[in-house]
């Protein structure tokens, strides 16, 4: 029986840097990859560039439909790398169980740092003025035996190369590649 394919999931606050890293993970690795944005409403979306925070009852179908879409690709066999905040632990429950084995990458990083890189982007709906809002929601995931730590102040090298290394390891159990 083969294993189950890989779900690589970048996670952390808004601006730490998840499209960058798993997007690099998706190249090197030679795997799938979803950004958690292109499934957010246009209404999330417009609601979040006036400076307002989702709640629960925006979120939930915004998660419904990156799960459906993994599960998708999981019955395909397909290994993934999904760029997603994922801050709250039922979230990350969920993509649990869309037949993946999981691994997910939490980029952590000062709110001094973040919101530095974020005033530095101008292609993006989510505004600086939210991401305090990104720290009080997050429920660290920190003790959840799929979850690594990787630590932002180690450079940017060193952040995409852990998360490279960490991403092959789990795709590579299964004897493949894709």
């Amino acid at each position: 029986m083969n294993p189950s394919p890989a779900l690589v999931v970048c996670m952390g606050v808004s601006g730490c840097g998840k499209t960058t890293v798993a997007r690099t993970i998706a190249t090197e690795a030679g795997i799938h990859f979803l950004e958690a944005d292109d499934f957010h409403s246009p209404q999330n979306k417009a609601h979040m560039a006036a400076g307002k925070a989702l709640d629960e009852t925006m979120r939930a179908p915004w998660i419904e439909s990156i799960c459906r879409a993994l599960r998708e690709k999981s019955a395909q066999g397909e290994h993934c790398v999904l760029a997603c905040s994922a801050l709250r632990r039922s979230h990350r429950q969920l993509f649990r169980e869309t037949g993946f084995r999981t691994l997910f990458l939490f980029l952590d990083g000062s709110r001094e740092m973040i919101s530095e890189w974020m005033r530095q982007r101008d292609d993006h709906f989510m505004p600086v003025g939210l991401l305090d809002s990104q720290f009080k929601t997050l429920e660290s995931p920190l003790g959840e035996k799929d979850v690594n730590r990787i630590d932002l102040e180690t450079g940017w090298e060193t952040v995409t190369d852990t998360a490279v290394e960490a991403s092959c390891k789990i795709i590579n159990t299964s004897g493949q590649t894709r």
